[in-house]
């Protein structure tokens, strides 16, 4: 079934609360040409405010739209300036405006690669090494050890790095450049030296090259790098617009990595496009100690009208102290990367008086593809209507990825996209089978239905089907009926290793801070509710929180790993074996490490019985 709000006339009442750029083309092609736009649009409006630290009076550093454009000029002839090769520029940074200017200046004149800095040195290696990029922009020692030794571990592992560009620092000391081995230059000053007029570099990129490397793929295996191009970034921010809350001059309070597309096309690239003011909740954003007991009162100083987040910060903010805080210019809140519950939905809306428009996007799709209509019916649970200028449809695939038929109303089917929007597909060209399909089609790996009015349901992944003796149960059933419990907070449906069914279902969950009801309560009320006995969880767990990665999403790798280290050691123990197994998630599955001292025939007699690789570390009798 289609999704496709140019030309599906049951969306048409939705053409009326789109602006002024409504169904017109956008009068540029690159990323660069759009700021220039933005900077002769709203010249001295204020483009960036960057709050240094969570305190209500914490200086604020402002750049208007003109500045902007000139920083962004500066940096991409920075980076012409300091190499011959085109410029792959890698940043390990939080968000800060340099990270902005970094972005937008490599893109100018060569690529960008954003990383996330919380993760490992290996796996930011790995990403380097794959966009063999000859640049690297992180901060300065002083301001972030920690970062800093990572960095430091990455560039002396990736020989393609020629140039490292320090942030907040005039000066680099001799240390760190006798640290480092290749030349380490002041980011800040070396800026400031730079033409700020037009690019010194006569070369210019065209709408569809590459501007932009993502890596995907949560914080185990090796991350797979994705493409975007000038084309995807500003056809998805364009499709935004159409649709996006909000007017010119705007404030959008920013809170989320700006190594995720989230931060930087959802509220960075179509925000400035939209001529918004974007709010920089200091360096660390939502992480920051006291973000989010202030939050309020920056909507409050900054007359905030809009921010975006994950429904975990939600029910946080709810917890905030509002005090005498004046929040009544904060209209529309974008919430994705997870299900958003009835009651907190409600709760929130009539706490803040703001609209919770639940959207769904991925990397693939360079940001967001579907959104919750601003004005008439919102379907709580539902990821909204396919935005203009992108086209969705549930499919049926065969196991070859090959499009069998389109699904009926509400039937559940593969979620595919099309636009241009679209990725031209990973690094790592074996990636892209089974991910870009004939026509243009991007199979986002996403189960989903589209209903009658034209809105998506997600249903699941394709990969987290839980196959419980060749019937498959679909994880959200499980996951709908614990959330429909008052005292559930959040939910995660696996399949557990079974030895004769091959999975069983089990649940991990957390509970509201008033919560009373007791464990086996619950487990007596998912019983009594479950749609499909044959999805009833075997185990029930209460955790404390569940592992998210760093954008909110929960991250079912860790949970599959945990369950199955469960099964396991239960296992040794009904067969009275002394051995205790660790199980961790690879890039090629699950890996089970068993310790014991016992002959390695009676573990392979268990381990047979299950498809989990392992190895037998033997401890000394």
């Amino acid at each position: 079934m289609l999704a496709d709000n140019i030309t599906n006339p049951r969306n048409n009442n939705l053409i009326n609360i789109r602006d002024e750029f409504a169904l017109n083309e956008p009068p540029f092609s690159t990323t660069y040409d759009m700021f220039r736009w933005c900077a002769d649009k709203y010249e001295d409006l204020d483009a960036i405010c960057f709050q240094h630290t969570a305190a209500l009076d914490s200086p604020v550093e402002k750049y208007t739209y003109s500045a902007l454009f000139k920083k962004i000029t500066q940096a991409a002839n920075l980076f012409t300036s300091i190499s011959d090769k085109t410029p792959i520029v890698s940043y390990l940074l939080p968000n800060l405006p340099q990270t902005h200017f970094t972005i937008w200046g490599a893109e100018a004149v060569g690529i960008v690669n954003a990383i996330n800095p919380l993760l490992e040195s290996n796996k930011v290696i790995d990403i380097i090494t794959a966009a063999n990029s000859n640049v690297l922009v992180t901060l300065a020692p002083e301001f972030n050890p920690e970062l800093w030794n990572k960095a430091l571990d990455a560039i002396r592992n990736s020989p393609q790095i020629e140039v490292v560009l320090l942030v907040g620092t005039a000066q680099v000391s001799e240390d760190v450049s006798n640290q480092v081995g290749i030349p380490v230059i002041s980011f800040d000053a070396t800026l400031a030296q730079q033409n700020e007029f037009n690019l010194d570099n006569e070369q210019c990129v065209s709408a569809n090259d590459v501007a932009a490397y993502f890596h995907t793929g949560g914080t185990t295996g090796t991350p797979k790098v994705a493409q975007q191009t000038h084309a995807n970034q500003i056809a998805n921010a364009w499709s935004l617009t159409q649709f996006y809350p909000g007017n010119v001059g705007d404030v959008c309070l920013v809170g989320l990595p700006l190594f995720h597309v989230n931060a930087v096309i959802g509220t960075g690239l179509a925000g400035f496009m939209k001529g918004n003011c974007i709010v920089l909740l200091t360096a660390m954003g939502y992480r920051t100690p006291n973000v989010i007991n202030n939050f309020w009162q920056y909507v409050k100083k900054y007359q905030a009208t809009i921010f975006s987040c994950v429904p975990t910060i939600l029910t946080a903010l709810l917890d905030s102290p509002m005090q005498d805080a004046d929040i009544s210019s904060l209209e529309f809140v974008i919430c994705g990367a997870a299900p958003l519950s009835q009651q907190l939905m409600t709760n929130f809306e009539a706490t803040t008086g703001a609209k919770i428009l639940e959207s769904y996007g991925l990397t693939e799709a360079s940001c967001i593809s579907t959104l919750n209509p601003i004005e008439g019916e919102r379907k709580v649970g539902s990821i909204g209507v396919c935005l203009p200028n992108q086209q969705i449809k549930i499919v049926e695939l065969d196991d070859a990825g090959k499009i069998i038929k389109e699904c009926q109303t509400n039937e559940v089917g593969a979620l595919l996209i099309k636009g241009d929007n679209v990725f031209p597909g990973y690094l790592e060209a074996k990636s892209n089978i089974g991910t870009l399909l004939d026509n243009g089609w991007l199979n986002t790996g996403d189960l989903g239905r589209l209903d009658q009015d034209g809105f998506i349901w997600l249903t699941g992944r394709e990969k987290d089907l839980i196959i419980r003796g060749g019937h498959n149960i679909d994880p959200s059933c499980i996951e709908e009926t614990l959330m429909s419990h008052q005292d559930v907070a959040s939910v995660a449906a696996i399949g557990q290793p079974d030895a004769y069914a091959g999975e069983l279902p089990c649940a991990y969950i957390t509970l509201t801070p008033n919560a009373t009801a007791s464990l086996e309560e619950i487990e007596t009320f998912v019983r009594k509710n479950i749609p499909e006995r044959a999805a009833t969880p075997v185990y029930l767990e209460v955790m404390a929180s569940l592992p998210v990665t760093a954008v909110g999403k929960i991250f079912k790798p860790s949970l599959r790993a945990k369950a199955a280290e469960r099964v396991l050691n239960r296992l040794f123990n009904e067969e009275n074996i002394k051995a205790a197994a660790s199980v961790s998630q690879q890039k090629t599955g699950l890996i089970a490490e068993i310790i014991t001292s016992v002959d390695s025939e009676r573990i392979a007699k268990v381990m047979s019985q299950l498809t989990i690789e392992y190895k037998i570390c033997l401890e000394e009798k």
